[in-house]
């Protein structure tokens, strides 16, 4: 088992650099030269404090996984620049990063986080649905990108969900 942590930092941070680098060329070997530019499509300040963050996975010095999110509109916060290092790839860290982006969304005071996902990208298609993401269709400005959304539970259902189990049966 690899020993990770998660720690919110910038966008501009040493430690998102590779994670960038990896999705840029990624982008470019699915969809063709040039589509690794799309890592760049939002300004890295919409990922600040107090509407948005970037959370990386990290095995001791090495970036394993990360994402951003951004405030999209109203209650709704935006995934941005999820990605997962291959070698770290089918241990459960994307889902691990969603899960905790999710959190960081709710307690920014989100109700809801949406994404998009390019059409070769069949692993996040698969993993956005298997947790219970909404297809809502193509929203951004990507040809051919699946949108998704997904409402966040609201603290105080969580606070009373975890009520409701630690009571006996």
């Amino acid at each position: 088992m690899v020993y990770v942590q998660f720690s919110l930092v910038r966008l501009s941070s040493p430690e998102v650099a590779p994670l960038l680098a990896g999705l840029r060329l990624e982008y470019n070997a699915r969809y063709g030269a040039g589509a690794g530019d799309s890592a760049d499509d939002v300004p890295e300040e919409e990922f600040d404090a107090p509407a948005g963050g970037f959370l990386v996975l990290l095995d001791g010095e090495h970036t394993v996984a990360g994402g951003g999110i951004r405030r999209f509109g109203g209650d709704t916060a935006e995934i941005k620049r999820m990605w997962t290092n291959p070698d770290y790839r089918r241990q459960g860290h994307a889902r691990s990063i969603l899960r905790e982006l999710e959190a960081l969304a709710a307690r920014l005071g989100f109700a809801r986080v949406r994404l998009e996902t390019g059409y070769l990208q069949p692993e996040a298609l698969a993993l956005y649905r298997s947790l219970g993401y909404r297809d809502i269709g193509n929203y951004g400005i990507f040809e051919g990108a699946s949108g998704f959304e997904r409402t966040l539970v609201q603290p105080e259902a969580a606070v009373l969900m975890d009520a409701a189990a630690s009571v006996p049966a």
